[in-house]
């Protein structure tokens, strides 16, 4: 695996790339996790939560993960990534510029992510490093959820 110091930005800029790379594990959406989740954020908006009323009003017949619930799952979608930064004392995640729900992730289905480098900045505090991530329902093409993550190293 390649190594990249977090200051060297001309190095991890030339990892930047429209292509994205493995798929992570899968991890699989079961209601106990949708009503853990739905008990957390107090979110238990009948879609999430009812069983028998999604079987019968529902347009997916059965429940569906939050969408939260899908982005707090993307640290347990681990996939190997072709490098890593080193040297740094911090690493803070520091925001998001881009959150989509493009679709929906109905229980029992598997979820898996796929990450790409999609910019390397030099600034004050140190060096901005932003991950697309895509988490998509096993054997579906369009992703449910699309994010563009934010680290600091410094």
């Amino acid at each position: 695996m390649a190594q990249f110091n977090f200051d060297d930005v001309a190095g991890m800029q030339a990892l930047v790339s429209e292509e994205f790379g493995p798929w992570s594990n899968a991890v699989t959406i079961d209601q106990a996790l949708i009503n853990r989740f739905a008990e957390l954020s107090g979110d238990d908006y009948w879609l999430h939560t009812d069983v028998e009323k999604c079987a019968k009003y529902s347009p997916f017949k059965g429940t569906i993960a939050h969408g939260f619930l899908t982005l707090i799952l993307l640290p347990k979608m681990r996939a190997e990534q072709p490098f890593e930064v080193v040297g740094f004392n911090n690493m803070l995640n520091v925001g998001s510029d881009r959150l989509r729900f493009t679709g929906v992730v109905p229980v029992g289905a598997q979820v898996q992510s796929r990450t790409r480098l999609k910019a390397v900045e030099a600034t004050k505090k140190g060096t901005a490093v932003t991950l697309e991530q895509h988490v998509h329902v096993v054997g579906e093409a369009r992703p449910a959820l699309i994010y563009d993550m934010i680290f600091m190293y410094m």
